[in-house]
């Protein structure tokens, strides 16, 4: 009545659903670990970057000390966005609105491809969150008729009949409720932390607009006197 013997000695089906719970509680653990460094990540990546915009530096000279954009995260890769595209457009342009409607629209795709990265694979930790506690279900219901059908292949109805088949049952709701509590607990607070983080970059993008439309504003008025 050991675990592992009850594992061995279960039928194919229980089996096969072990096999799969076990399987997706080893990939979201895996999806938990690496979605958890690259939060880590995109927090200290925002910390540095805001600290440095805030300080005052020139923005020219920021543009030109961040890496290229498919090594930028953040704030940095919607800073970049938007500034590259207020350059391109500043010679060419003459509408101050013409051009923050530009910046703006590059910095949205910037937003969305920043909401696109943190949210990677979260998906698998809901499905896994949402389907274990069924499967693990079918094992166990897979379970319990196996015990009923030796029950009445029996000649004398015994716990030790069917004690195995109820055991492998019920060995199968754990490894369902195994799989699907921690994919439920990281997802929510993954998804949150990115919720976050994904709030902070729109407030640097509003920010940023707002510097670069007092900018223009600047310009237009030195121009006119």
């Amino acid at each position: 009545m050991s675990i592992p013997h009850l594992i061995m000695n279960a039928s194919g089906v229980v089996q096969a659903v072990m096999l799969l719970l076990l399987l997706g509680s080893l990939l979201s653990w895996v999806v938990i670990f690496q979605r958890t460094f690259v939060m880590r990540r995109a927090r200290k990546a925002h910390r540095e970057f805001e600290d440095r915009f805030w300080s005052g530096v020139d923005l020219n000279e920021l543009y030109r000390e961040t890496p290229a954009e498919q090594e930028t995260l953040g704030a940095e890769h919607i800073f970049r966005a938007g500034f590259r595209e207020f350059n391109r457009l500043m010679p060419k342009t003459q509408s101050p609105q013409a051009i923050l409607d530009g910046v703006q629209r590059s910095m949205r795709v910037a937003w969305s491809r920043e909401e696109d990265r943190l949210n990677l694979h979260l998906v698998f930790l809901a499905t896994v969150a949402s389907s274990s506690p069924y499967i693990g279900l079918f094992g166990t219901v897979w379970g319990i008729m196996g015990s009923f059908q030796s029950l009445s292949m029996a000649q004398q109805a015994t716990l030790g009949t069917v004690a195995p088949w109820i055991a492998e049952a019920l060995i199968a709701t754990a490894m369902g409720l195994f799989a699907a509590i921690p994919a439920v607990i990281f997802y929510n607070r993954l998804s949150a932390e990115s919720s976050r983080l994904l709030g902070k970059y729109e407030d640097f993008a509003e920010e940023f607009h707002s510097i670069l439309h007092r900018n223009l504003q600047g310009r237009g008025e030195s121009a006119a006197s």
